[in-house]
C-alpha cells in the first residue's frame, strides 16, 4: 500500500528550550518543565496567550500531566491537550496531527526525566550504583512478571548479534566513543571526559556483553519545543525547522522475550515507512541522530536504514572513522549524533535528539554546526515497542 504523508512539509518547530541536563538537579520536575516551556515559548515569539495546545507526560504515562503544565504556566485557552509515553516521536506526532488537522494553531510539547522522582534511583546508593541499575533485576515488575525489558533485554539481543554476526564488543564500543567525542563539544553533556577504545573495553560490565558505556546516562532535566503551520512559523523569529516525515513501528510480539529475531522488528517496520514517506534518501540527510538508549539500537538502526547488511554497522562505522577526531563522519561530513547522544549527552528518551536537529538545522549549534545542516534523521525508540523514525528539513 503506498505510503501517504499529507501533512509533509506543513508542519513546522519554531522554538525550543531546555532546562540543563544533570546527573542530579536537586529541583522538582515540574521546575524543569516549567522552565523549559518558558524558555520554549519566548524563543519562539509567541505569548502564553497564543499556546492552545500542549502535550507532554500524562497522569497514567509519567511525567508531569498537561493539566498541570497548563495551570502552572497560566495558558488562558487551549482547545486540546494529551498526555503521551515517551519517546518524543510521540509527542511529535501528537503535536504535528493537532496542528495539521486544525484542532490546535500551536502547540507546545514538552518532556522530562526525573531520576529522584522514582524508586528505582531513589534507592540507588544501596544498590551500589550510582544509576541504580542493579535495581533492575532480572527485568521483571509485578505488573509484568514475564517481561524481559531494559538492559536485561537488550543485553540478550546485543549478545545474540555479536554471535550471529561473529562480530566483537568493539562495534558497540565505536558508538560509545563517538558519542563521548562529539560530547566534548557540547556544554550541556553531563559526559565531556575522552573516552578511547581501550576505556570502553574496561569499563565496568553491567550485563554481558554490555557495560557501563553502553548505556544511556539517568539526568534530571527538560525540554520543551513549539509546534505550529509552517506558514505561522515563517512568521516568528527563528528559520522554520519542517516535519517533513514521521514514522511509527510495532510488529507482532513486540516485546524482548518474545521477537523472533532482528530481521524484523519495529525499528525495521519504522525505517521502511520512514523512507516511503521521505523525498530523501538515507544518502541525502546532513545530520543523522540514530538513538542509543543501548549501543546495540544505533548499530541495529544503521543496518535497518540501509547503510550496510545485518551485522556490519561496525565496518561501517569503522570506514568512516576519522581518527583524527575520534569520531564518525559519514563520507567526511556527515556527523552522528553531534551532540554526544543518549550516551553522553544524557539519557532523554529522544528529546535531546531532536533539540539538537532543529538546533542544526538553524545553525545554531555553534561549535558543533554542521555546515550548511538543511535536513536530520532521527530515529527516536528502541527495537522493539517504541520504535520511530523523524525526518526534519529546513524551509
Amino acid at each position: 500500500m503506498p505510503q501517504r504523508n499529507p501533512s509533509k512539509d506543513q508542519v513546522a518547530v519554531a522554538g525550543l528550550g531546555r532546562s540543563p541536563y544533570a546527573r542530579d538537579r536537586d529541583t522538582t520536575e515540574l521546575a524543569m518543565v516549567l522552565e523549559a516551556a518558558t524558555a520554549a515559548i519566548e524563543d519562539a515569539g509567541l505569548a502564553r496567550e497564543q499556546i492552545d495546545g500542549v502535550v507532554g507526560g500524562g497522569l497514567h504515562t509519567g511525567g508531569i500531566d498537561p493539566a498541570v503544565v497548563v495551570s502552572a504556566l497560566g495558558l488562558p485557552a487551549v482547545t486540546w491537550w494529551t498526555g503521551v509515553r515517551p519517546p518524543i516521536g510521540n509527542h511529535l506526532t501528537a503535536a504535528v496531527n493537532a496542528v495539521w488537522s486544525g484542532t490546535a494553531n500551536a502547540v507546545l510539547v514538552y518532556h522530562s526525566m526525573y531520576r529522584m522522582g522514582r524508586g528505582l534511583f531513589r534507592e540507588r546508593a544501596a544498590a551500589g550504583l550510582p544509576d541504580g541499575r542493579a535495581l533492575l533485576g532480572d527485568g521483571h515488575t509485578e505488573s509484568e512478571p514475564y517481561g524481559m525489558f531494559g538492559s536485561t533485554g537488550y543485553a540478550a539481543w546485543a549478545a545474540r548479534y555479536l554471535a550471529t554476526f561473529g562480530r566483537d564488543r568493539q562495534d558497540l564500543g565505536l558508538v560509545a566513543i563517538n558519542g563521548r567525542t562529539n560530547a566534548a563539544a557540547n556544554p550541556g553533556a553531563v559526559m565531556r571526559d575522552p573516552l578511547a577504545m581501550e576505556d570502553y573495553l574496561d569499563g565496568r560490565m553491567i550485563r554481558e556483553p554490555l557495560c557501563l558505556y553502553d548505556m544511556d546516562v539517568p539526568i534530571d532535566g527538560a525540554d520543551a519545543f513549539i509546534v505550529t503551520t509552517a506558514e505561522h512559523a515563517r512568521d516568528l523569529p527563528h528559520r522554520p525547522v519542517l516535519v517533513h516525515a514521521l514514522s511509527m513501528g510495532l510488529a507482532a510480539h513486540p516485546e524482548e522475550h518474545l521477537t523472533a529475531g532482528l530481521d524484523h522488528t519495529g525499528q525495521t517496520i519504522s525505517a521502511r515507512a520512514l523512507l516511503a514517506r521521505s523525498e530523501f534518501g538515507i544518502h541525502d540527510f546532513d545530520v543523522l541522530l540514530p538513538y542509543d538508549g543501548f549501543s546495540l539500537i544505533t548499530l541495529h538502526c544503521l543496518e535497518s536504514y540501509g547503510f550496510g547488511e545485518p551485522g556490519t554497522a561496525g565496518d561501517f562505522l569503522a570506514e568512516h572513522w576519522d581518527p583524527s577526531r575520534g569520531r564518525v563522519l559519514i563520507d567526511g561530513r556527515v556527523p552522528i549524533n553531534p551532540h554526544g547522544g543518549s550516551l553522553s549527552e544524557g539519557g532523554s528518551q529522544g528529546a535531546g535528539h531532536l533539540r539538537e536537529a532543529v538546533l542544526q538545522l538553524r545553525g545554531d549549534a555553534g561549535r558543533r554546526q554542521v555546515d550548511r545542516a538543511a535536513s536530520a534523521l532521527l530515529t527516536p525508540g528502541g527495537l522493539f515497542f517504541n520504535a520511530q523514525g523523524i525526518a526534519l528539513r529546513t524551509d
